[in-house]
């Protein structure tokens, strides 16, 4: 599969199928679930219409993480194999993956306002979750402070792969450390404890998210491949004009 999709030309002709599907189910899910999640889910007993922040901080914690998973699944691919379709896929998930945990963030400081009394707490699952933003950052920063390419990939890729090392602390956390954040009530072996009636939605915003994220990282997958083609046609013009002018003289 990886060997088939490392060609660009068959990527591009797949993704250019997907992304239209992907921004059209988005559109489908958010409108099916943003109604049902914030007017038609019932209140929770206890935080009352609060509990709706988890329709948006639930599924951005979620792709947060499997953005950052996905990102150093195609840095090992690239820092193994070469794929340089793997490489611009990190490329892609990182502004994305730090869009989504950022979001999570500001929805569970909203959240735990009034839960907490407090925007902020230095809680293992929250702080976690901080250094998940500052890899995102922090592997945007590093390509776009290296010149050289082949080299920015290599490190980047590096800084990605150490960072999956955070994904089992943000899972585990509540459960390794007596923290603030409620223990997973859907992700579960036992089966999710959250009731039906929210539970669905939930599931349905999750899944309008998921196909936000694939739309937009195969979005910017294609603006990548596209801008690496038009930087290799200016190379080789400039080439050219240099050898005619060599030629000339």
């Amino acid at each position: 599969m990886w060997s088939y999709l490392a060609n660009p030309e068959r990527f591009e002709r797949l993704a250019r199928t997907l992304t239209p599907v992907m921004w059209a189910l988005a559109g489908v899910l958010f409108l099916v679930g943003i109604p049902w999640a914030l007017v038609l889910s019932p209140p929770d007993y206890q935080q009352s219409d609060t509990v709706r922040i988890m329709y948006v901080h639930v599924p951005a914690a979620w792709l947060a993480m499997a953005a950052y998973a996905g990102m150093g699944a195609a840095s090992f691919v690239y820092f193994v194999w070469r794929h340089n379709l793997a490489d611009l896929a990190a490329r892609a998930l990182a502004p994305v993956g730090a869009v989504f945990a950022f979001l999570c963030l500001a929805t569970g400081a909203i959240w735990g306002r009034p839960m907490w009394g407090a925007w902020w707490v230095w809680d293992a699952r929250l702080t976690s979750m901080l250094v998940l933003f500052l890899l995102f950052l922090g592997y945007i920063a590093l390509r776009a402070a290296v010149e050289d390419e082949r080299l920015a990939a290599r490190m980047g890729s590096i800084l990605a792969m150490a960072g999956l090392i955070n994904l089992p602390i943000i899972k585990f956390s509540v459960d390794w450390w007596n923290t603030l954040h409620q223990p997973a009530s859907v992700l579960r072996f036992d089966g999710p404890t959250i009731h039906a009636s929210q539970l669905w939605p939930l599931l349905v915003m999750a899944l309008a998210f998921t196909a936000l994220l694939t739309a937009l990282v195969l979005t910017s997958m294609r603006t990548l491949i596209a801008q690496r083609r038009a930087d290799a046609l200016m190379r080789r013009r400039e080439q050219r004009l240099e050898a005619e002018e060599l030629a000339r003289s």
